[in-house]
């Protein structure tokens, strides 16, 4: 759709560029991408005027698109250059001042299509010529936000702001930069500014708004776009942003108005259409529903989505799903996902032979469909197990993606192991660890044992909420998690994404650091002090947090027992053998390495030995949650998780722990095959509890 005119703009031909783009706007006029190469196309062509007008129609279109705002800052940039930005260069540097300008608006450019290694290359032009004027920060700066350094971004623009506090380029780039750094009430202020001297720009009026809402402020963000919604000239994105705007503020029947017009616009839109769909949920108008999408039916027959969000109004299994999806049919034949939902009202029926035929078809119609093979698997092992068996090994051998191939043979360990072949699906699940063990992360250590502790100290009053939260790969920790997380606990699981917190709750060195000292030490007052100053940037201000740990090891009871006695530990817990199982199965939060599945038993045996200890000992106050036979009842997990520690936790959707584990007790399916692994497993077994067999 865009070939034409990127081809022209990569041959200069800007005049057939702007033709192309013209072009494609009208056929499509609410596409950001069309408008965005219309405005590149005009600049190159020197109509600066339309290819602001350009932009910012694309910003309309896609307000939330930041690239597009950089580019918006290109060409005020450009427009600025070319009069009174000459004069003031000329003054301070005494060069040539067409010369600079280039340089800046190229770079600009190069920021605007991704090219950073030519962007720095004509940053270091610049600087040569003028390597104090706020223009160069404002590169500077823009560089350093694409490569991830908004500390850096930060840190450049505000000492250039300093000098030239009013220069617009300089406060658009500051507040993209407070922006990444999530500083938004700093990042709206500078916006402001901008939106000062351009009291009319629709582009900044909605980044603002955007900025209101996420610093919790609905009701201003509303008041900024209300009138952008209100004008004839309002964008499906203005006016679908100002429904989700009340929704979110839980006013449905002021959201309703905005997404019907967005929806009447633009009836194919996805963001517009599912909060649509949410805003008439929470209306309870089912029938307003299904009027609005049979009348938009009528007009767009070919529209998928339209389809399914009208299946989404009837009872899925009921008669009426039937003769809708009997529509959907009519007006799209062997259209794949009105042959899933057909699948799928066969399979709640209990109509597996008709399933079947669906999912062939789409088999036929889209080869490699993950989705139909993976359910033609499921369905072959009610009636053929040996042969789902071979439908997973065909899957595997043709998979070219070697991500893709190594889920299918995790899927493939399951497939083996539901048709009764568990010793076959426990080789595939210990190569599949083995193969990626030096890519993982190395089992925690564990610390030598010991029996002096230091005191623990007196309960703070007031003492914060804090629980420590952990469970051994397999414990099925991440559902007590979930459950807390959903509960809107200060639940913080910020140990297992990109960014956790470098504390000694996260090194491993902790352990060889706390050593072996029965008095409480300095160097563990400081680790515990370290801890807590980190609450304020990892979101919590008021020290109660529910610290969802990546390892536990005993000795982290010398800094704890001294230094942080308000604390809880929260364990979850099942059968060792259980939990082998399924960290080999279905992997862990944690990606740790395992080697083979003895040395897993190895580690996961001394871990658990620590935790009996400290049970038994009672070293420190804590809990221990049983999952045992309620892994897979969410009102249960909460029952358990809320009633130690004496409040209600409401359960999750039994789909929010995602596919279905096994149940307690299975390992022993699997005694055969991991017979040596769980021998060195059973003596802590029996220690916490548990039959050894």
């Amino acid at each position: 759709m865009y070939d034409a005119i990127l081809e022209s703009l990569r041959r200069g031909d800007h005049a057939a560029a702007s033709t192309a783009a013209r072009a494609l706007v009208e056929s499509q006029p609410f596409d950001a991408t069309a408008h965005r190469l219309l405005a590149q196309a005009l600049r190159l062509a020197g109509d600066r005027d339309g290819a602001r007008a350009a932009i910012d129609r694309a910003i309309a279109l896609a307000p939330e698109d930041a690239p597009l705002h950089l580019e918006r800052a290109g060409l005020l940039l450009e427009e600025r250059q070319l009069d009174e930005a000459q004069a003031a260069l000329a003054r301070a540097v005494g060069l040539d001042p067409n010369q600079f300008p280039a340089y800046i608006i190229q770079a600009h450019l190069a920021l605007g299509r991704n090219d950073l290694a030519e962007a720095e290359r004509l940053l270091r032009t610049a600087q040569r010529i003028a390597p104090e004027h706020p223009h160069v920060a404002s590169i500077e700066g823009g560089l350093a936000l694409r490569r991830g350094d908004a500390d850096r971004a930060l840190a450049v623009l505000s000492q250039a702001a300093q000098r030239a506090p009013e220069e617009p380029l300089l406060r658009n780039a500051l507040g993209f930069a407070y922006l990444a750094k999530g500083h938004f009430a700093f990042a709206e202020q500078a916006f402001r500014g901008l939106l000062e001297r351009h009291p009319g720009s629709v582009s900044l009026t909605l980044l603002i708004a955007d900025l209101c809402q996420r610093q919790g402020r609905i009701d201003d963000a509303v008041a900024l776009v209300e009138p952008l919604a209100a004008r004839e000239d309002a964008t499906p994105a203005v006016r679908r942003y100002l429904g989700v705007l009340e929704l979110s503020a839980n006013r449905a029947e002021r959201a309703l108005g905005p997404l019907l017009d967005a929806f009447a616009a633009a009836p194919g839109d996805p963001r517009t259409l599912a909060a649509l769909m949410e805003t008439w949920r929470r209306l309870g108008d089912a029938e307003g529903a299904r009027a609005t999408l049979e009348d938009a039916l009528a007009r767009h027959p070919q529209e998928s989505a339209l389809w399914q969000a009208r299946l989404a109004v009837e009872p899925f299994a009921g008669e009426e799903a039937r003769a809708l999806i009997a529509r959907w049919l009519a007006a799209m034949p062997d259209h794949v996902p009105a042959l899933e939902a057909l699948g799928v009202v066969h399979e709640r029926h209990g109509e597996d032979a008709e399933a079947e035929a669906v999912i062939r078809r789409i088999v036929e119609l889209a080869p490699g469909h993950a989705q139909a093979e993976l359910k033609l698997v499921d369905l072959l092992l009610k009636r053929d197990p040996d042969a789902a068996v071979e439908r997973a090994g065909y899957l595997v051998e043709n998979a070219q993606d070697a991500g893709v191939k190594r889920n299918l043979r995790q899927i493939r360990g399951h497939t083996l192991a539901k048709a009764g072949r568990h010793a076959e699906a426990a080789r595939e699940w210990a190569a599949l660890h083995a193969e990626v063990a030096n890519q993982r992360l190395p089992l925690p250590p564990h610390s030598p044992p010991r029996a002096d502790w230091p005191p623990l100290a007196a309960m703070p009053d007031p003492a914060p909420a804090v629980l420590l939260l952990w469970g051994a790969p397999g414990s099925l920790v991440e559902r007590i998690a979930l459950t807390f997380d959903q509960a809107r606990a200060p639940l913080r699981a910020d140990r297992y994404g990109p960014q956790p917190p470098n504390d000694f709750l996260q090194r491993y060195d902790t352990v060889e650091r706390l050593g072996s000292d029965g008095e409480a030490s300095p160097e563990a007052a400081a680790m515990v002090a370290h801890w807590r100053s980190l609450l304020p940037q990892r979101g919590i201000a008021d020290g109660n947090v529910f610290d969802w740990l990546l390892w536990w090891d005993n000795a982290l009871l010398a800094a704890l027992r001294p230094h942080l006695p308000e604390a809880v530990l929260m364990i979850a817990l099942r059968d060792p053998r259980d939990m082998l199982l399924d960290w080999l199965a279905f992997g862990a939060p944690a990606p740790l390495a395992i080697e083979s599945p003895e040395a897993a038993a190895r580690w996961l045996a001394q871990t658990l030995a620590q935790i009996a200890y400290l049970h038994e000992q009672d070293l420190f106050p804590h809990r221990l949650i049983r999952l045992d036979g309620i892994e897979h009842d969410p009102a249960a997990i909460a029952q358990a998780a809320g009633g130690a520690l004496d409040i209600t936790v409401p359960p999750v959707a039994e789909a929010a722990f995602g596919p279905r584990r096994f149940a307690s007790g299975e390992w022993r399916q699997f005694a055969g095959a991991l017979g040596e692994a769980f021998a060195l497993l059973h003596p802590v077994a029996r220690r916490l509890g548990y039959a050894e067999a």
